[in-house]
């Protein structure tokens, strides 16, 4: 079980663009340089908000537009532990699995939790138990394989690990 403490409400239809800016996509490299520059157009100095173990909150749509990987790199360098949704755009899911952010969609608990909200998401049980509200959210576990990458920490370690069998 990991326990992520909740402190960050984003919208609905945030593209990646808004999560890490283009002016920034292609000019550093450095994934924690660029972590830095998170949701900047929508509020300056986001990621100083992040402490360890947070995980992120959105509405529908999350990720949508350019299928660049420096939107979930640079969500997972920020500290971020994972991101909750009520939907995410299919190529950001697949990109943030392959890097080893986890995601998950559980619309309930993405338009109940409020900022700041405490809570605990169990990937493998398939429930969010926000603690400050005392209310539980189930979303489908992920597939065994998915899950490996996951705890790999993404899908070139895991292929990695499955060389070296």
């Amino acid at each position: 079980m990991a326990n992520f403490a909740h402190r960050l409400k984003i919208q609905n239809d945030i593209n990646t663009d808004y999560i890490i800016s283009g002016r920034y996509k292609f000019k550093i490299q450095d994934p924690k340089e660029l972590s830095k520059h998170i949701f900047e157009d929508l509020e300056p100095d986001f990621y100083k908000k992040i402490k360890p173990g947070d995980f992120l909150v959105a509405g529908d749509n999350f990720g949508c537009g350019s299928s660049r990987e420096q939107a979930p790199v640079a969500l997972k360098s920020s500290g971020l532990k994972a991101v909750v949704a009520k939907s995410f755009a299919r190529i950001f899911y697949r990109n943030s699995i392959n890097i080893g952010l986890p995601l998950v969609e559980c619309p309930g608990f993405a338009e109940e939790a409020e900022e700041g909200d405490e809570a605990e998401i169990n990937l493998e049980g398939g429930f969010i138990r926000n603690r400050t509200s005392g209310r539980e959210y189930s979303f489908p576990p992920y597939p065994e394989f998915l899950s490996e990458i996951i705890k790999a920490g993404g899908l070139m370690k895991h292929a990695g690990k499955e060389r070296k069998k």
